[in-house]
């Protein structure tokens, strides 16, 4: 059987990822594929419970390097144990969030050396990449704005403004030395905007 595509998608706090995801599965799945929905950090049993670690806010204190390797072990059981046997079997992968997300949180966000994220990635990752990346951009006040009326927040929401400014640069950053995988799209106006944005790329996949 054909080997799945693997997408992801990602973007700052309040872009708009869940309302995106229930309509890229909705696209896909009228054209007769099969979709596996998962997330990061998470997506198998351990990485839950990794998840939950990282994002609770009882947990009160945690080194960036710790936060780090968190989650590469998370994203290790992950593609071992979920990603990679559901693409062998034909099936199209979606992901909420990625390893772009720990260049960009972990690196821009926490200020983490960029070739450390590196090595991670290469022993973890080794040549694996998703065949695609949406990276939905949203102005900080507008995305944190929307997080607001969700109510309480988890750990890394609590973060201040300057950490998301951060975090969204470097994803734009990725964006701009991995232009053929990370698709830059606006996430500022209307959800018909966005979705219309993806559709497009969608397309030639």
């Amino acid at each position: 059987m054909q080997k799945g595509k693997f997408i992801t998608i990602d973007g700052v706090e309040g872009a708009g990822k869940s309302t995106q995801i229930k309509f890229i599965c909705d696209y896909l799945e009228a054209k007769g594929i099969n979709v596996v929905l998962t997330r990061e950090p998470g997506g198998t049993d351990l990485g839950e419970k990794i998840r939950e670690l990282l994002l609770s806010t009882t947990t009160k204190s945690m080194h960036s390097d710790s936060e780090l390797l968190l989650m590469f072990a998370a994203r290790n059981e992950h593609i071992h144990h979920k990603i990679i046997p559901a693409l062998e079997k034909g099936d199209w992968v979606l992901s909420d969030r990625f390893t772009d997300a720990s260049y960009a949180y972990q690196g821009g966000g926490r200020g983490l050396d960029i070739e450390r994220i590196e090595h991670l990635e290469h022993w973890v990752l080794k040549n694996f990449t998703p065949d695609m990346t949406l990276l939905l951009d949203i102005p900080v006040d507008l995305g944190m704005s929307r997080v607001e009326s969700r109510g309480e927040k988890d750990r890394i929401e609590l973060e201040d403004l300057d950490f998301f400014e951060r975090v969204r640069q470097a994803y734009i950053d990725r964006s701009e030395k991995y232009p053929q995988r990370i698709k830059l799209i606006d996430s500022s106006k209307s959800r018909e905007h966005t979705s219309a944005q993806i559709e497009k790329i969608l397309e030639i996949l």
